[in-house]
């Protein structure tokens, strides 16, 4: 497998892998199945050999689960990976109760974040988004104070507003900023993404394949119990309308020996040298496949293609990315 390049997280931040990867699918987040521990921590071994080293999880991912697992497969491994932490979610028997971000609740968190991760410091430390119940100044200044004891390196932000980044950027440095991208969500282009790249803050972009939608495969009818069928992207004519759009994605990955989800990956690398696509793995077997897709280039006019077809409003209905 090729070896990842290194981007670099805000001004003057820490080198990272232009490759994350999610590891939220190893533990159960709304009450599924977890995942093979033990295939999900060679599959972390995996991506360690293969030079990726952005490990993103969530101290609510399986009610802590998630942090103990990668706790597991990094022991001995420290130095190799960058270990990225939000917090703020309450879930009560699966299901999302609200959010939690309190000075006394975040110096609470971390706390539990190390002895699970069974680290001294966490590597980029970020709510998992704001509410506005805690001005943005007490939520970051925090983490501000975190990083003063050595319990955090790197402050991040996920899934807010232009004004809030912009805000938390004037308290402390951002590094990071984490949001839904893909070919098939560009709402943020209009304002959050200029704000970020006007401020120096890189891009952790997660739900390449906008929740399946790109990857050209999705199995249908959902199972009754998968959350999309609460969003009308997937639903009657919508999908029609939008699978027609993925027929011309499908089409450029045959002619390139590719797939759309390699094709979706690497449409979000090619946005700056600053986006880092997040990808949720819990097999190994799909290393190879995103790892090849961050050498996939596409030529000008291939790329106006997908820009032409996949422009922001092409894809119609609601989906979890637009909350």
């Amino acid at each position: 497998m090729s070896e990842i390049t290194k981007i670099q997280l805000g001004h003057n931040g820490p080198m990272v892998s232009k490759l994350g990867l999610g590891c939220m699918r190893m533990s159960s987040v709304w009450g599924g199945p977890t995942a093979d521990e033990t295939e999900s921590i060679a599959t972390i071994h995996q991506a360690l050999d293969n030079g990726i080293n952005f490990l993103n999880t969530g101290d609510f991912y399986g009610a802590g689960h998630n942090e103990m697992l990668i706790g597991k497969a990094i022991k001995g491994r420290r130095d190799d990976a960058f270990i990225s932490v939000k917090f703020g979610a309450m879930f009560h028997n699966g299901q999302w109760i609200g959010l939690d971000l309190r000075p006394a609740s975040i110096k609470n968190f971390v706390n539990y974040s190390l002895t699970r991760l069974g680290i001294d410091t966490i590597d980029l430390y970020q709510p998992c988004r704001m509410d506005g119940s805690v001005p943005t100044e007490d939520i970051i200044g925090t983490i501000a104070g975190l990083v003063e004891e050595g319990k955090v390196r790197h402050i991040g932000v996920s899934e807010i507003t232009p004004e809030q980044l912009r805000e938390a950027n004037s308290v402390y440095p951002i590094s990071a900023l984490e949001i839904g991208y893909s070919l098939a969500d560009r709402q943020i282009e209009r304002e959050l993404l200029p704000a970020a790249k006007e401020l120096g803050i890189a891009v952790v972009a997660f739900a390449n394949t906008a929740e399946g939608l790109l990857t050209g495969d999705m199995q249908l009818p959902f199972p009754l119990e998968d959350y999309r069928n609460h969003f009308s992207r997937f639903q009657g004519d919508n999908l029609i309308h939008n699978l027609k759009k993925v027929d011309v994605l499908k089409e450029m990955a045959r002619s390139k020996g590719a797939t759309p989800t390699q094709l979706a990956i690497a449409w979000v690398k090619e946005q700056g040298e600053n986006f880092m696509p997040l990808v949720s793995m819990s097999r190994r077997s799909r290393l190879p496949e995103n790892i090849a897709a961050m050498d996939i280039v596409f030529t000008t006019e291939e790329m106006n293609i997908l820009n032409s077809t996949f422009a922001a409003g092409a894809i119609k209905g609601s989906t979890y990315l637009e909350r």
